[in-house]
C-alpha cells in the first residue's frame, strides 16, 4: 500500500499523462536487464516510453503486445539516457553498466568535478524523459594517468528489483520535443553541496 501511495504522489507531480503497471516477470536473459508489465498496446502503450517508479526513473517501453510490453532497464547494456549531474550541471549519457546492476557515465574527461556521492538526474535533452528526475549517484570514478577519461560507475536510485508496481508516462516519443534544461541552483564557486 505504501508503494502505491508513492507511485500516486509521483504520478501527481508530474505533468505528463501516466498509466500504472504492474510487473508480471522479469525476462530470463543473462545478457539483459528486462521486465514484462501487465499493460500493452489495449491501454496506449508505445515502444520509447519512460518508466519510472516513485523514486525515479526505471527505464522504457522497447517492445509491445496487445495485453503487456517488455521494459527494458536503464541498468541493460543497450540502454542510454541523458543525464546532469545536480551539484555542477555538467551533462553526459548513462548507459548501461559493465557491472550488473550499475549504469556508467561515459567520455567524461579525467579532470571532471565528479565525486563519489554525486546525483545524477534526468537532463530533458532527449524530450522523453522529464528533466530532474532522479537517475543514479555515483558510486566509483577510476581515473587513470594514461587514459583522457574517467570511469564513473553509477548505482541507479530507482529499485526496480523491490517493487512491483510502476508508472508508463504516455508521451508520443516521436513526437518528443526537446526542452530547454531546467535550471539547476549553481554551487557558489570552492561549495560542493
Amino acid at each position: 500500500n505504501e508503494q502505491l501511495r508513492r507511485l500516486r504522489g509521483a504520478r501527481e507531480r508530474l505533468a505528463a499523462p501516466s498509466l500504472m503497471a504492474e510487473v508480471l516477470y522479469e525476462t530470463r536473459d543473462r545478457f539483459s536487464r528486462r521486465l514484462v508489465i501487465d499493460r500493452g498496446a489495449a491501454q496506449g502503450l508505445k515502444p520509447g516510453q519512460p518508466v519510472i517508479d516513485a523514486i525515479g526513473a526505471v527505464g522504457q517501453v522497447t517492445r509491445v503486445f496487445p495485453a503487456t510490453a517488455e521494459v527494458t532497464l536503464l541498468t541493460d547494456r543497450q540502454q542510454t539516457i541523458p543525464v546532469q549531474i545536480v551539484c555542477n550541471g555538467l551533462r553526459g549519457v548513462a548507459y548501461g553498466g559493465l557491472e550488473p546492476g550499475t549504469l556508467e557515465l561515459r567520455f567524461i574527461a579525467s579532470n571532471a568535478d565528479i565525486h563519489q556521492g554525486d546525483v545524477a538526474v534526468t537532463s530533458g535533452l532527449d524530450g522523453i524523459y522529464p528533466a530532474g528526475l532522479p537517475v543514479a549517484s555515483v558510486a566509483r570514478v577510476e581515473r587513470d594517468v594514461r587514459d583522457q577519461f574517467a570511469r564513473i560507475v553509477l548505482v541507479p536510485a530507482a529499485g526496480v528489483h523491490s517493487h512491483t508496481q510502476l508508472l508508463v508516462l504516455l508521451v508520443d516519443p516521436q513526437l518528443a520535443t526537446r526542452p530547454p534544461a531546467p535550471e539547476l541552483e549553481a554551487p557558489r564557486k570552492g561549495v560542493r553541496k
